[in-house]
Formats: structure tokens, sequence, C-alpha cells
């Protein structure tokens, strides 16, 4: 029996023989969207938080931010591995001497396997991809890339401020140091389809991108895309909708490309909308029901 789609958690377990965990780390960052040196205002869904709504303070360092998750996951979950995560806003958006820093403090707490780093593909210089090749034989490095579409008329509308070819370009200059590449991806944006979903299957099945985050469209308090809704401006696609797009991307993957997850939340309180007023992981489980009843399944239907 084919399984439905490649979890992270198998790959971290298979690779490592148990539970690995991810710690978030937060900084005092900011993104070239919105400061001006590419455009202002960030992205139209995107908080003044920059997507964490459940890290630590920026104000800790990077080590006690570190030290605080550990004892918390570790003594939760029982994990003893981690993976220390650069989660919010553009975080190599800055110069190689600091993000050398942000690394180096990381390699001062112990138990850590791997570093992930989210950015932005227009935003890692070849210096920075230079330094991180260096330290793959003793951590494992992912960038986590933000795409969200592969349709640049839709990327143009959410302000995003790069374009698919900017991706492309550092998918291939990572996938050239042997490094791996995590995509993020917003599966139910308005302006999109399942044909722009399958789309992006195809093609990061054809990079050969190591792992993908899919997240579902939520509309935080203050952002302008929740003030666009408010308005009028677009109307939210179903939640059945979503179900189906997550199914048919999945499909059309590549069935080697782990997937860190298949939807995202935030907290009710700080949303106009979110997941559908429905609990994630109901959500979770009507993707895997509606893959069960439509015998689909991840690399399905995949061409490359």
């Amino acid at each position: 029996m084919e399984r439905l789609y490649y979890k992270y958690s198998d790959f971290l377990k298979d690779k490592y023989g148990e539970k690995v965990y991810k710690l978030p780390i937060k900084l005092p960052l900011t993104c070239p969207n919105r400061d001006g040196k590419v455009g202002r205002g960030g992205c139209i869904f995107c908080s003044e938080t920059g997507g964490s709504h459940e890290n630590l303070e920026a104000t800790l360092s990077i080590k006690d931010q570190l030290e605080k998750n550990k004892s918390y996951i570790g003594s939760r979950y029982g994990a003893k591995k981690f993976i220390a995560y650069f989660q919010s806003f553009t975080n190599t958006y800055l110069s190689l001497d600091d993000f050398i820093k942000n690394i180096e403090e990381v390699r001062e707490v112990s138990d850590i396997v791997g570093i992930s780093i989210s950015t932005r593909p227009d935003c890692i210089g070849e210096e920075f991809l230079d330094y991180l090749e260096g330290l793959k034989d003793q951590y494992m490095i992912t960038l986590e890339y933000g795409l969200q579409t592969v349709n640049n008329k839709t990327l143009e509308k959410i302000n995003r401020g790069h374009s698919l070819s900017d991706f492309l370009d550092a998918v291939l200059r990572t996938k050239k140091r042997n490094l791996r590449v995590c995509t993020h991806l917003i599966l139910n944006l308005p302006w999109d389809d399942m044909e722009d979903a399958i789309e992006a299957a195809n093609i990061l099945s054809i990079l050969k991108v190591d792992e993908i985050k899919l997240h579902s469209l939520y509309l935080a308090q203050g952002t302008k895309m929740a003030e666009m809704y408010k308005r009028g401006d677009f109307i939210l696609r179903s939640k059945e909708d979503y179900i189906k797009t997550v199914a048919g991307f999945l499909a059309y993957l590549d069935k080697d490309i782990a997937i860190q997850r298949l939807l995202s939340r935030i907290p009710e309180e700080e949303s106009v909308f979110s997941n559908w007023s429905t609990s994630w992981w109901k959500v979770q489980d009507e993707i895997i029901s509606y893959m069960e009843d439509n015998n689909l399944y991840q690399g399905k239907l995949c061409k490359f």
C-alpha cells in the first residue's frame, strides 16, 4: 500500500533513528519588501510578527531561546535531538558577519543536529551559501524559501517583491552546494486555482526540492489582506476547495519530497479568518480522508 504522503517527521526518524523537533528562533529582523529596498508594507498577508505567533521574545539571545525551547519540548516529548529554526522574517537580510555570529551562537548549544533558515529567494548571496556549505558535514543545513505561489501575477498582488525566476535561481544555487531546500506554499490564495497548484507540484518535482511546508491562508488582524477581505475585494476559497487542492498537489508531487505540514494556524484572537473556524487537525483529517476515498497519494500522477 502506497503511503498517502511523505511526512517530514518520518524523514527525520528515518535519518536519525528517533524523533527530532524544530526549535524556533525569533530575531529583530525585517524584509526588503518592508523597508523600501524592493517595496513597502511587506506581504499583504503578513502581520507585524512576521509569521511567528508562538515564539519567544526576540529580546532573548539565540542561545537562551534554544535552551528554553529545548527544555520545554525535550521534557514534553522526550526529544533528544533538535533543529535550530531561524523562523521570522528574512534571516539572511543582514550582513554576512552578523549572520555568521547568529549561526555560531547556535553551535554553542548541545543536541542540535540541524539548522534551518527561513528567508526569501532574492536574499541569499553566494557568500552566505559558501559559509553554510562549510557546515553541512556537521549539521543538516536547510534553506527554507518562501515562494507562496508559482503564479507571477499573484506574487505581484500579494506584494512579494520577487518573481518565480528568483526562486528558481536560489534553489539551483543552493542545490549546487548539496544543501537542503524547503519551499513554503499557500495553496488557497484567492487568485490561484488547481492549475496553479499542479504547476507548483511539477516545478518543485523537477527541481527536486527536499521539503515543502504547506500553508492554508489565514487573515491576521491589522494586515492589508484582512482589510481587503472586509471591503469585499476578494472571496475566500472554501474548505472543500482547499482539501481538493492539497490532494491534487500531492498527487502530482514527487513521492520523495518530505511534507512538513498540510496547513497552518494562528491564535483565534489574532485572526479575522483561519481554517474556516475549524480545528487544524480536523481539516488535516478531512484531507487524509479525501485522499483515501479517492485513491490518491503523493506521487501518483507525478510526471517528473
